[in-house]
């Protein structure tokens, strides 16, 4: 009987002994996947610090400009020799002798054409269309002394934010020491200063880099998602709502959501080269043009937003259309007076993830022609356009050292951009969103 009670108590013992020491396994398997987690989660924070933090840091930069202090004097004999105001005499009038006479005044002392040539190199060519500007809007500023802050050139603007070292060799940047004096003399008198740069919010594209900025690829974007919105959403939500509620099950619908789910991860470039078959070979529409752009990005996004809005759909409960009915509605009314209402919240998700998506494609857009060197802001859905996401690709590739701040530059717009489009989504979520 002994033996018995020793050998239940020693099995009961064993028995305890591997429970805790299975209590511990777990409770060490539980640490090290929180751990895990815990690690995976602050690597990518790391790395989106890193990445947002090197945007920010070369691209902040680009909200200042260098300006130079002139005192202009708007010589009639170089504008207006006749003295009749002609407009179209105004317009070709040589602006550039104007900005050439006031950096001569600021250095008198310097002679030469090759020392001129360097002088009159610290300006940007904005300098002289800015005074056209001034002069055709108001000729009475002929014979007149002004003084102005005027655009300076990019090499300027790199040394005076310490992109350029002034300390450098000679050969190793493209100001000489002699303009590198003419710099430090400006500064020192206060005629040279970084002040906030509105041409790069209110310029389009440019092969000089103190002269660039976004409002065309902004405009133009702004122009394509607004046709891409119009088309996609209620395409999407109609095919969602179809398919879900008066489709019938057979073949053919399995077919249809099959071939939906496949088309979210066709390559985005393959629409683009759908696009540019149909919509320009076939029917003729113009290149570049946000419409081309806004019918690529809404057959990107249609699979997207008809997934979501099925979800969405999903979501409802079963209680809900089995009342309606019980209440004597039609399925028609059941649809669109009480579920509807409810799958908007989740609709106007995915139309927000397809709209995210879309504003950052830049491959199908490269593909009918968006890619184009493009000055002029867009007036229309017709005009040649570009976007944000092509011009960093633009932006990117070229040598100039000020093009790498605009490219960091675009992309903080673009992310602010986004960010106002994620906040629309959430306040109109919360808009429309009902509990039950």
């Amino acid at each position: 009987m002994n033996s018995t009670n020793n050998t239940v108590m020693k099995s009961a013992a064993e028995t305890q002994q591997q429970v805790r020491n299975s209590l511990a396994r777990r409770y060490r398997a539980e640490r090290r996947f929180r751990f895990y987690g815990f690690a995976a989660v602050s690597a990518g924070i790391a790395f989106v610090v890193f990445l947002f933090g090197t945007i920010f840091a070369q691209g902040l930069s680009v909200f200042q400009q260098s300006y130079v202090k002139l005192e202009i004097f708007y010589d009639p004999q170089a504008i207006d020799p006749a003295g009749n105001r002609d407009p179209d005499d105004l317009v070709v009038a040589d602006y550039q002798a104007l900005v050439r006479a006031a950096l001569r005044e600021e250095f008198p002392q310097v002679e030469g054409r090759p020392n001129l040539r360097e002088l009159y190199g610290l300006m940007s060519s904005a300098a002289s269309m800015e005074l056209q500007r001034a002069v055709t809007s108001n000729p009475d500023l002929i014979g007149q002394r002004q003084t102005l802050w005027l655009l300076a050139d990019d090499t300027v603007d790199m040394v005076l934010k310490g992109n350029v070292s002034r300390t450098a060799p000679e050969d190793e940047r493209r100001l000489s020491d002699q303009q590198i004096g003419w710099v430090n003399a400006l500064e020192q008198r206060g005629d040279l200063d970084l002040r906030f740069n509105r041409s790069f919010f209110s310029n389009g594209d440019s092969r000089d880099p103190e002269q660039a900025g976004v409002r065309g690829a902004l405009i133009g974007s702004l122009l394509t998602l607004l046709i891409t919105l119009l088309l996609s959403f209620p395409i999407g939500v109609g095919a969602a709502v179809y398919l879900e509620e008066f489709a019938p099950r057979n073949r053919l619908t399995d077919i249809i959501e099959v071939n939906i789910n496949n088309l979210a991860a066709v390559p985005s470039i393959v629409f683009g080269l759908l696009g540019l078959a149909v919509f320009i070979g076939f029917f003729g529409l113009p290149r570049s043009a946000p419409l081309v752009g806004g019918f690529v990005l809404t057959l990107l996004t249609l699979p997207t937003i008809i997934i979501a809005s099925r979800a969405a759909l999903k979501a409802v409960p079963p209680s809900i259309r089995e009342a309606a009915l019980g209440m004597g509605a039609s399925r028609l009314q059941m649809v669109a007076h009480h579920v509807l209402p409810l799958a908007v919240p989740g609709m106007l998700t995915g139309a927000i993830i397809g709209m995210a998506r879309a504003l950052g494609e830049s491959a199908p857009l490269l593909m009918i022609g968006m890619v184009a060197f493009i000055v002029e802001v867009p007036q229309g859905v017709f005009d040649p356009a570009t976007a944000l996401p092509v011009q960093v690709f633009l932006w990117s590739d070229l040598p100039e050292r000020g093009f790498v701040e605009r490219t960091s530059g675009a992309i903080i717009v673009l992310l602010l951009f986004l960010i106002v489009m994620n906040a629309a989504a959430v306040v109109l979520r919360s808009k429309f969103e009902k509990r039950w």
